[in-house]
């Protein structure tokens, strides 16, 4: 047998609104037929009651204008009477609801996010710094609404506290998926870094950040890395290290090609007998032939006289 608690429970997620909504136009037209009927009734010589009657219209009529409300695509208005949730209203245009009902509104339109570059120190206890570019939005009206304090009433005035929400949370996403991975390896190594990473590590920030966001009601769409670099105190050396892997890179493929050539050479000279060569002078050969390509200055030949 189901408990009034687990009853109510169940009720604590977003639902539709299921209560009267009227054409907001079709109540105008009521509004202005009975004004029209009370400044008639009031032009004549009304008795009491009738007098009475007609006030109780008027003060009916100014409850009525706190009904109307429109609504834009991607916009809701979450229903609340007297503190009880009762649906979110989704429909486009204009509409007339009960003037009881306290209507909060919201966008699930999407959101842009720029995160700040912040400081964060990676698997190898290097600092560096990071950051991204979020695209999130409302996700659950219920849990947006209730589950997060919001301090204003105002849609504008949410959306600023849902952006504050989510930045603190991505920042703590962002420094933990940081902190389990090296920012760069030395190409000896098939980990996954931070750099290389790509999408990677950009899918395992969005499952990361939206582990926090879902207990507001809110969610992450897409989560990119759009910084990524040393820290100012460490930049300089580590420029030096990638410099010096990339001249021993260089170096590698000058080496192996200059090796190659100097192959071909002496295989092209030994098969179309241009000339024989002994093993010092096949030797010498490879050996000059080996500065020539591998030196970084123009090659300087010596021609014998004697």
């Amino acid at each position: 047998m189901t408990t009034n608690k687990e009853m109510e429970q169940g009720k604590n997620r977003a639902y539709p609104y299921k209560g009267i909504a009227v054409s907001g136009f079709l109540m105008l037209f009521i509004q202005l037929v009975l004004a029209i009927a009370v400044f008639y009734i009031f032009s004549g010589n009304p008795s009491e009651v009738t007098g009475v009657i007609c006030g109780l219209l008027l003060v009916a009529e100014v409850i009525m204008l706190a009904g109307y409300f429109q609504l834009e695509p991607n916009q809701v208005k979450v229903m609340i009477f007297f503190g009880r949730y009762r649906g979110t209203f989704d429909r486009t245009g204009f509409f007339w609801v009960n003037p009881f009902l306290s209507k909060k509104a919201l966008s699930l339109r999407i959101c842009n996010l720029d995160v700040e570059p912040i400081k964060v120190n990676d698997r190898t206890g290097n600092p560096i710094m990071i950051g991204m570019v979020l695209v999130w939005r409302v996700k659950d009206t219920y849990r947006a609404t209730f589950d997060l304090e919001t301090n204003s009433a105002t849609r504008a005035g949410m959306h600023a506290n849902f952006a504050n929400f989510v930045t603190i949370q991505s920042d703590a996403a962002l420094r933990e998926v940081a902190g389990q991975y090296a920012y760069d390896d030395d190409g000896s190594s098939s980990e996954l870094t931070l750099r290389a990473g790509g999408d990677e590590i950009n899918d395992l920030l969005e499952r990361k950040i939206n582990d926090r966001l879902a207990m507001a009601g809110l969610e992450v769409v897409e989560a990119r890395l759009n910084y990524l670099a040393y820290a100012p105190e460490i930049a300089a050396v580590m420029l030096r290290r990638q410099q010096a892997d990339a001249i021993i890179s260089a170096r590698e493929k000058i080496v192996e090609g200059a090796v190659s050539m100097v192959k071909q050479a002496l295989e092209s000279l030994d098969r179309d007998n241009i000339v024989t060569l002994s093993d010092d002078r096949r030797a010498s050969m490879a050996a000059n032939l080996l500065v020539v390509l591998c030196s970084d200055d123009p090659a300087q030949p010596v021609i014998p006289t004697t």
